[in-house]
Order: structure tokens, then C-alpha cells, then sequence
């Protein structure tokens, strides 16, 4: 088994994040660090003080997903552990997320509840993906006592989850092209075509260092990202099926990128113009991932989620307006989807 850790100008982090690491994880787990050619020359102190850890500099800042790849390529574990430099784990995190693997066969993946570091609260319990491909944190700032319950989830959080080692080579790894961004999401539902489920752990508990921001560049991957996942994913005809909602979809995120984001005005569009121009790469992909195909489109919506928690992006008065106004149109959709969707 091994822990794997991306860094990138990570230096007052993983001086938090070590230390509760290694008290934590069993002396036969291998833990490896993957720099992201940040030029952090203040990393090398790590291997003087922890000498177990294997340190690596990538050559290139691939982002995200291409440097949990090279770490997944330097070992022969039976699972796979991503953890990100800004948490901090509890006693017991590892085993809990092991343990759902072992007991659970059919279930592919599992994610811990994820605590806020900086105030009181959750930061997910597991990741919600709405129907129209939107991911969004579930539970993000309830009672920390709350999601109490394992159960079945939508997707992981690319902040802590693990893996079989067998299947994520399967699905070929973490879809370098999406660089930042909506790469765990993506993840998620190549596991679930595979027709395995994601197991939300509650006894796992790590904190981590969470804040909801925006720039241009996010707005572009996060954009660019969503469409890249849904060509992949889902048949033509569902696709089809799902343009009324993804039409809404965009009047929800340009709605977001004119109020609050007006210099992703230009990123959104670059989202678009990439998508079209890249239209060979989009379709080798979905060429990929419908070979993973074990289950039909309605099993992969059943997953999915119609309710939009537009107030994790501010609970103002505008905000519950938006979230009515979306659920009266998405709540009847879905239902009209479940009972049209039958392939």
C-alpha cells in the first residue's frame, strides 16, 4: 500500500500534514511525495527528517492528475491512498477507508469525511455530482457530528480517497488533459461505468485547509473540464436528452462568471473554443472510457443529483432565490429523465 502526496509551493503545509501523516499510517505503507516542479527548495528538509518518504521532482508541472499517476507508477500496491498536502489526518483515517475496500467488494472507492481546518464544520462527505455534470461539496460547513452514517456516494474528493490499485489502472488513471480541477469527478464516474460504487466513510476524519475560490484560469479548467467529463461519459442520445438542462446549466454558471467573475468572461468562451477545437481528442477519450462501459446511462444518472446547492457560493438572498428557482426546473426534469432514460 502506499500514500501519495502532490506538492506544489506546499512548504507550510506539509510541515502540518507530515508529522500527523507518519503518526498515523502503519511503517509498512509507503509514502511518496510528487513535487510539481515548484522550485520549493525549502522541501528538502523533508528528507532529512523524515527519511521514509520517498521524494520525488517532477519534470514537469503536469498538474494534478499527471503527478498522482507517476506516483501510482512506482508502485505494486494492492491500494492506492491520495492525500492532499493541506489536511491533516485523524488516528484510525487509513484503516477505516482500507476496510470499506476489504468488506465491500462491489465498491471501488472510498472518501472520508473531510473537516474544515480553519473553523468549525464539514468540508465534504463526499462530493455530489448534479446532473448536468456540476460537482459540488456534500454537507460543506453542516455540524461536524453530522453525516454520521456510511452510505453510498456520488464521487470522492480528490483531497483524501483510495483505490484498488487494479482498477484505477483499468480505467487508465486520473485524465491528465483536465491539468486541475473536476479530475476526481471525472474519476469517479470511469469507476462507476465500471459498475463499482464510492463508499463514504464517516469513521475516517481528515481536516483540511479548504476555501471555495475563483480566478479566470479556474473558470476556463473547472468549464472546459465539465464538458470533457460529459462527452466522455454519456451516450449520444443522453446527451441529447440532457440539453434542456445543460442550457440551464449555462445560464446558472454565466449567471456566476457575470456577477461575481466578470474576468472569466473571456475563460468561459476559451472553454467553449477548446472544446471545438479539439474535437479528435474529445472523441478518442469517449472512445476510452465507453470500453470501460459495464452499466447503462440510467445507472450512471441514478447516481447523480438534481438538486443544486447554489448557496455553497454564498448564502445571500439572491442565492436562495437562484436555488428555488433551479430546483423547481431540475426536481421535475430528473423525474421526467428516470422515467424517459431507459438505456
Amino acid at each position: 500500500m502506499h500514500t501519495d502526496l502532490v506538492s506544489y509551493y506546499s512548504d507550510r503545509d506539509l510541515r502540518y500534514c507530515l508529522p500527523a501523516l507518519f503518526d498515523t499510517v502503519p511503517s509498512h505503507v509507503r509514502v511518496i511525495l510528487i513535487d510539481n516542479t515548484s522550485g520549493d527548495a525549502d522541501l528538502d528538509w523533508i528528507a532529512q527528517t523524515y527519511p521514509r518518504l520517498e521524494f520525488v521532482r517532477s519534470q514537469q508541472n503536469g498538474g494534478f492528475g499527471y503527478a498522482n499517476n507517476i506516483a501510482a507508477g512506482l508502485t505494486d500496491s494492492e491500494y492506492l491512498v491520495f492525500l492532499n498536502p493541506d489536511t491533516i489526518p485523524h488516528a484510525g483515517w487509513l484503516e477505516h477507508l482500507i476496510t470499506a475496500l476489504e468488506t465491500q467488494p462491489n465498491v471501488g472507492m472510498a472518501t472520508p469525511k473531510i473537516l474544515l481546518l480553519s473553523e468549525p464544520g464539514i468540508n465534504t462527505c463526499g462530493n455530489t455530482i448534479h446532473i448536468t455534470g456540476i460537482s459540488l461539496c456534500r454537507g460543506v460547513r453542516a455540524p461536524e457530528t453530522s453525516f454520521s452514517t456510511a452510505e453510498k456516494v456520488g464521487g470522492i474528493s480528490g483531497a483524501c480517497f483510495v483505490v484498488r490499485r487494479s482498477l484505477f489502472l483499468e480505467i487508465g488513471g486520473f485524465d491528465e488533459t483536465f491539468f486541475m480541477y473536476m479530475e476526481d469527478t471525472d474519476l469517479s464516474l470511469r469507476t462507476r461505468l465500471m459498475g463499482y460504487e464510492i463508499a463514504y466513510t464517516p469513521d475516517s476524519l481528515i481536516q483540511h485547509d479548504y476555501a471555495l475560490k475563483f480566478n479566470e484560469s479556474k473558470i476556463f479548467l473547472q468549464e472546459r473540464n465539465r464538458y470533457l467529463m460529459l462527452l466522455k461519459m454519456l451516450k449520444w442520445r443522453t446527451l441529447l436528452v440532457l440539453l434542456p438542462a445543460l442550457f440551464v446549466a449555462e445560464i446558472v454558471t454565466w449567471g456566476f462568471v457575470l456577477l461575481r467573475e466578470r474576468k472569466g468572461i473571456p475563460q468561459k468562451l476559451r472553454a467553449y473554443a477548446w472544446i471545438m477545437t479539439h474535437w479528435s481528442d474529445i472523441n478518442r477519450k469517449r472512445l476510452a472510457a465507453q470500453r470501460l462501459r459495464r452499466i447503462a446511462d440510467r445507472q450512471l444518472l441514478s447516481a447523480m443529483v438534481w438538486h443544486l446547492d447554489v448557496r455553497q457560493l454564498g448564502d445571500t438572498l439572491l442565492a436562495r432565490i437562484a436555488e428555488t428557482l433551479f430546483d423547481s426546473i431540475f426536481a421535475p426534469y430528473a423525474w421526467w429523465l428516470r422515467l424517459l432514460v431507459k438505456w
